[in-house]
């Protein structure tokens, strides 16, 4: 794609489609924009677009474009195409800070993003310059171009607050604060000295407090490995100048920079050698008094947000945000302090906590903000340890949770009036959420029935809460890991609970609510059959929801419990009668069918899972309806998406299962078709287990005619990839593959391919890769195929014991014990760039694995070996009663003596010997 105006031009015509809300019109721009993705030069003209289009519409959209762009294809992965040209990656790095920082802030965010990204892949190595390039920023004044390099780089250096310790961060860590820290602090200096020079004007201070919010998180990401010999000889002074901050009864500091402040007292109070900054108790009772308790309070911003954009006010509350907010920065630092000064601080705030409480007793309609702040309060208090599993796991002992509860908790929950108090409502909803683990079950239970009815308020924030709290309540787990809430205790309750939820989502603002949808798949996890009658009407509403959110899919996870649910009805239905498979393909394959013909990437994943699911269910032969579909999933263009290709090979799978005859009979282009899957899929080091689930399901199930002319150009194609790229994950699916081939077709066969490729072959395999590999095969299913395949090599292929291959018995059969007796060998090569299963490629509609769609892991043996143990005792008896005296021979001259004492541990429980 040239630079040029008729392709700006073009590329502009295509972007305003992309904003049009008719999918005939969007969609088919969203194509085009993804076909020339790949030209070079493309990335520069959407920067040039954003840079030079007189349409500001069009330049948001541009940078939007772009920064996407770059979060799908910046990253280099091995074996793949590289998909921006080495050009336009110089060409985007040489440009892209100006760029940014000369942009308006709408656009100048995205880019941001864009470089943050960059960063995380070719910072420092490949990016030496950037740090220079943004410090010098700091010299220009102009807080538009300072507070972009200072949001860049928070957006850059915060991933130092989750990654693990190591020589290779802490030397990238201080390579930053070489080039950063003293620039850093100079600007602190400074930005400080322009507050105090600009007081009286609030629209400067608010520039200004914008920039001391960014300087804070960047000091917090570069301080969060703990490096003290770069800020301890500051730190009293940061802190006092922190401190000095926050107590100013200035309502200017209603921004993030107080949170943001706050949360860095928080982090410094839980450092043991920071500890003497606190100890004096006038310093922990004004931290208290002038600090926690005044940002407690439900401020008038906290109420608006409540009510007018709750979406937001959850996200915060529920999951914190980078943009956290002044209570939860709060609740941060009571917690921070309790570490070291839990009966201090303790002391203070029941105080506090009780004066509020009284003030709202007095005038409940006047002073409900009163309890909130007491409710907040006494969470911050309580909460020593949590997970999102479990809520609280270790609470202060000084705090009665149960009576607080009982006196204080209950009756918000059991109010029955919809318009009264709903912040307080909500606060017991999330007090019921946090201590579930703390609080005993019969108030639990009692909780249960209230929840159920909240879902039913007209709060966003409430139902949302009371749906939240019943999906964590379900997955609590009692004794022996059962639920600890039993879908008999739910029995009274249930279609109600399942009525409100449903009814829940056709509330104001809640139609793609996850924390309903979540808590739908939860319920219908925890009663199980008790939902069968339900299952008729629930399908209907469900089917209609996805056909809903597949003309526009806008929330990930929304979708995602959306088809777990979907998933739970089939299962849990066709568990009791697997005749009803066919009513929920009635329901869904229209559905399924339009998300397909659109070309949904968002939901394509998930149909391949569900209709995997669908088909594994059926108990006779394949249904037309599947086989009409076959030839389009062999189709190139599917497997290009990295997303679809797990879900795609179980479903090959699945149609092999259930029906390898009639594919292998109806068209002469399938089995080909197929192939040419495999051999794309093992080609990819990160693909390339799929390739052999899919290859083993070909070996297992299709007719041996059908496939026997394609056999020796698979090994060829196998061989050709250890050759060029060896990999101990290739090599352990090799190893298995080559096992079940024995086990399907005899050992003879497999030892006449191999040499039927190469003059001895056979051998070569055993020696280089078979013995001194197979200790590193996992998985009991994987072990149990090497093990009867290597059985079988010993004792049923006569070329093992009569040839130059004999020499090699007994090392494989020593090596055979060891896969039985010796732990798995799960070392990798220091020279092995090792791609894990899990590890998927890029931005592109990522494989989001549904939980209630996975399969059993499929035993090809199933009970025809039991034990392989007894197998190869019972196999080796065999070979030596045909050939008397020379398996006798072999084990006493050869096999060490611990792997003999273990084989005739095998033949005496075989209650076999051998002669």
């Amino acid at each position: 794609m040239e630079l040029n105006d008729g392709n700006l031009q073009t590329l502009t015509e295509f972007m305003r489609k992309t904003l049009d809300p008719d999918p005939s019109v969007r969609r088919p721009a969203e194509k085009f924009l993804e076909s020339v993705e790949g030209n070079q030069n493309y990335p520069i003209l959407l920067l040039t677009l954003l840079e030079k289009s007189q349409d500001n519409v069009i330049r948001v959209c541009s940078a939007v474009t772009f920064k996407n762009y770059i979060k799908r294809n910046w990253r280099i992965i091995e074996d793949e195409p590289n998909k921006i040209s080495d050009p336009d990656r110089t060409t985007i790095k040489a440009n892209i800070v100006n760029l940014m920082l000369s942009s308006p802030e709408q656009i100048q965010k995205q880019l941001s993003d864009a470089i943050s990204i960059i960063g995380r892949e070719d910072f420092p190595m490949k990016w030496p310059d950037l740090l220079t390039e943004m410090v010098t920023r700091f010299q220009s004044g102009d807080f538009h171009i300072i507070n972009g390099v200072l949001r860049t780089a928070h957006s850059l250096f915060k991933r130092y607050r989750h990654e693990f310790k190591s020589n290779e961060l802490w030397l990238e860590i201080k390579l930053v604060l070489d080039t950063f820290a003293n620039p850093l602090t100079e600007l602190f200096k400074a930005t400080i000295a322009l507050c105090q020079t600009h007081a009286t004007d609030i629209n400067a201070l608010k520039i200004l407090f914008s920039s001391l919010t960014l300087i804070s998180k960047l000091f917090y990401s570069l301080n969060f490995q703990d490096l003290p010999e770069f800020f301890e000889d500051n730190m009293e002074t940061w802190m006092s100048n922190f401190h000095n901050l926050l107590t100013l009864d200035n309502k200017l500091l209603q921004t993030d920079l107080v949170s943001n402040a706050i949360q860095f007292l928080a982090s410094v109070c839980e450092r043991p050698h920071y500890k003497h900054l606190f100890e004096d108790q006038n310093t922990l009772t004004s931290i208290c008094e002038k600090v926690i308790v005044p940002n407690m309070e439900f401020r008038s911003a906290d109420e608006e947000a409540f009510e007018d954009n709750s979406e937001e006010y959850i996200r915060r509350d529920l999951e914190g945000s980078d943009i956290d907010t002044r209570r939860r920065a709060a609740c941060d630092l009571v917690r921070g302090l309790c570490k070291f000064f839990e009966g201090p601080v303790t002391a203070i705030f029941s105080g506090y906590v009780n004066s509020m409480l009284g003030e709202y007793a007095k005038n409940p309609g006047v002073n409900w903000k009163h309890k909130d702040a007491a409710i907040y309060l006494v969470t911050s208090l309580a909460s020593k340890a949590q997970t999102a599993k479990h809520g609280i796991t270790q609470a202060n002992e000084l705090v009665n949770l149960t009576e607080f509860f009982v006196n204080h908790i209950l009756t918000d929950l059991k109010s029955q009036n919809v318009n009264e108090f709903p912040v307080l409502k909500a606060d017991a909803i999330k007090y019921v959420m946090i201590f579930r683990s703390q609080l005993p079950k019969e108030q639990l239970l009692q909780a249960v029935p209230l929840l159920v009815a909240h879902l039913q308020a007209e709060s966003t924030v409430e139902h949302t809460y009371a749906a939240h709290a019943l999906e964590r309540l379900f997955t609590m787990r009692g004794p022996n890991n059962s639920t600890l809430i039993t879908p008999t205790e739910m029995a009274p309750f249930t279609e109600q609970l399942l009525n409100n939820l449903f009814k829940a989502l056709a509330l104001p603002g809640s139609s793609e609510n996850e924390y309903i949808m979540k808590a739908i798949m939860r319920s219908f996890s925890l009663l199980q059959e008790t939902i069968v009658p339900y299952i008729p009407t629930l399908i209907g509403q469900l089917t209609h929801k996805l056909l809903l959110v597949s003309k526009n899919p806008s929330k990930p996870h929304f979708n995602h419990y959306l088809f777990e649910s979907l998933c739970l009805s089939i299962r849990i239905t066709c568990k009791a009668d697997p005749t009803t498979v066919v009513s929920f393909e009635e329901a869904l394959f229209p559905v399924f069918t339009e998300i397909l013909q659109n070309d949904v990437q968002e939901f394509v994943p998930y149909v391949f899972q569900v209709m995997s699911l669908l088909l594994e269910i059926h108990t006779s032969s394949i249904p037309n309806s599947y086989m009409a579909l076959f030839p389009h999933l062999l189709q190139p263009v599917l497997w290009e998406r990295t997303g679809n290709i797990p879900p795609l090979v179980r479903l090959l799978q699945a149609y092999l299962e259930k029906g390898a005859a009639t594919i292998a009979s109806s068209a002469a282009d399938k089995i080909p078709g197929l192939l040419g899957v495999f051999q794309k899929l093992i080609a990819s080091k990160a693909n390339d287990h799929q390739g052999f689930y899919l290859m083993n399901s070909i070996i297992e199930h299709m007719p041996t005619e059908s496939i026997v002319q394609y056999r020796k150009q698979i090994f060829i194609l196998l061989f050709q990839r250890l050759q060029s790229s060896k990999t101990t994950k290739f090599i352990k699916s090799f190893m298995v593959f080559i096992n079940l081939y024995g086990i399907k077709y005899g050992a003879i066969a497999l030892q006449e391919i191999f040499d039927s490729i190469q003059p001895k072959m056979f051998g070569m395999v055993l020696e280089k890769i078979v013995i001194p590999e197979v200790q590193k095969v996992s998985g009991p299913v994987e072990k149990k195929i090497c093990a009867v395949g290597i059985t079988k090599i010993l004792t049923e292929c006569p070329a093992m014991m009569d040839t130059e291959y004999t020499k090699l018995w007994t090392p494989l059969l020593q090596a055979l014990i060891g896969l039985f007796e010796l732990p798995e060998d799960d070392s990798i090569p220091d020279d092995e760039h090792f791609i894990d299963i899990e590890d998927t490629a890029g931005y592109q509609t990522a494989f989001s694995q549904l939980a209630f769609a996975g399969k059993k892991e499929h035993d090809p043996i199933g009970d025809a070996v039991s034990n392989p143990k007894i197998l190869l005792a019972q196999s080796l008896h065999k070979l030596s009663t045909a050939c008397p005296g020379r398996v006798l021979s072999m084990l006493s001259t050869s096999l060490n003596a611990e792997a003999l004492q273990y084989l005739q541990g095998y033949l005496q429980a075989a209650s076999v010997q051998l002669v």
